[in-house]
């Protein structure tokens, strides 16, 4: 068996980045289908929920410019699936075309498929090959090994403040910190994310939308408000006919409910301690409603609780070259005694976004589910 190409693996990832936006709550992946010489006979990425898969996709890609895929290596970024879902079995597809090859990126976590694709194919008698590419497979579909490993989304909190940690001032204000294209580039983690969270304080006090407002943005994200007491105006923005909402509340007011629920709302009572939302179960709630990556938008007390409890996995911080002083801060923690107590975060990356800088700070750990 002759060795995997790096560049067509590297191919087969830049059609899953195309998914990015589109996939959810499939995993992003990319399928490049090449002859014995390594030249690209098809290639494609998994398209919107319901929709064909990236082997199908190259396939197709390769019927239609007339090529001859018996024999031919499929280099595909996550193991082809092997169960009958919203779709048929990829692997099935792979075998009936007669693919002499596949080269996989990593097993799927799916405990549906992991391994069974593999087991199939191998029937089939067609070579595979596990491995190349894994780690940046992974990486682009953290949110999705999340909730098949944990049973949660994979949650990341984003941030806009001063250099000196200020979110807003202690009046509230806080538009804009930031420069627009800190907001943009704010928007396209946004498109990404399964769904975008918030606070009730956050929404009294700023009414937003929540939505992705890019040009090219295939889809809207699902909304999710933690309103213990459902206090939700019902001429708030975030109540639209175009997208769902779900509001997780602490104590039942049955009539405020109908009134959300007529709206379009669904509303899901999970009391915890003190009359607040139980985060934690929030949180696997939204995993079996095929929540992948959820995406905050909060305000310092609610960025408070999820850091406390343990529940965020990653912060997106833009930080603006400005100095604000007093005011509200990232999330509102109790003070420490001593600096052994501090949270811990390990740096992703820092990039310059217009005037200010992005900063992906991780929880050491997180990920190596």
């Amino acid at each position: 068996m002759s060795a995997a190409r790096p560049d067509l693996t590297a191919l087969a990832l830049a059609q899953a980045r195309q998914a990015l936006w589109l996939s959810s709550p499939n995993p992003r992946v990319g399928c490049v289908v090449c002859d014995p010489a390594g030249n690209v006979l098809g290639q494609g990425h998994t398209q919107r929920v319901g929709g064909p898969h990236a082997e199908i996709m190259a396939l197709r890609d390769a019927a239609a410019k007339g090529h001859d895929v018996r024999g031919a290596t499929a280099y595909v970024t996550l193991e082809p699936c092997s169960h009958h879902g919203r779709t048929g079995p990829c692997c099935d597809a792979l075998v009936e075309a007669g693919i002499g090859r596949v080269v996989a990126s990593i097993a799927d976590p799916n405990p549906l498929v992991s391994g069974q694709g593999f087991e199939r194919l191998l029937a089939a008698g067609i070579e595979v090959e596990v491995g190349p590419g894994g780690a940046e497979s992974r990486e682009l579909n953290l949110g999705f090994f999340s909730r098949m490993v944990r049973k949660t989304p994979w949650v990341r909190l984003k941030v806009a403040a001063s250099l000196d940690g200020t979110t807003a001032l202690e009046d509230g204000t806080s538009q804009w910190i930031t420069s627009e294209a800190a907001r943009a580039d704010g928007h396209a983690w946004r498109a990404r994310a399964c769904a975008v969270l918030t606070g009730i304080g956050t929404v009294l006090e700023d009414d937003p939308q929540l939505d992705v407002r890019l040009p090219d943005a295939p889809r809207q994200p699902h909304a999710v408000l933690v309103d213990s007491r459902l206090e939700l105006p019902l001429a708030a923005r975030i109540l639209r006919p175009d997208r769902k909402l779900l509001v997780y509340a602490a104590i039942a007011d049955a009539q405020k409910q109908a009134a959300l629920e007529a709206r379009g709302a669904t509303v899901i009572l999970l009391p915890g301690p003190g009359g607040k939302v139980d985060l934690a179960a929030m949180l696997r709630d939204l995993a079996q409603r095929e929540v992948n990556e959820l995406h905050v938008e909060a305000g310092h007390k609610l960025n408070g609780s999820l850091v406390r409890e343990g529940l965020v996995d990653e912060f997106l911080v833009y930080l603006a070259p400005r100095l604000l002083g007093p005011g509200r801060g990232m999330a509102s923690l109790a003070p420490l005694g001593e600096l052994s107590q501090a949270v811990q975060l390990q740096f992703q990356s820092a990039e310059p976004v217009g005037p200010d800088l992005r900063v992906l700070a991780r929880i050491p750990g997180r990920g190596a589910f």
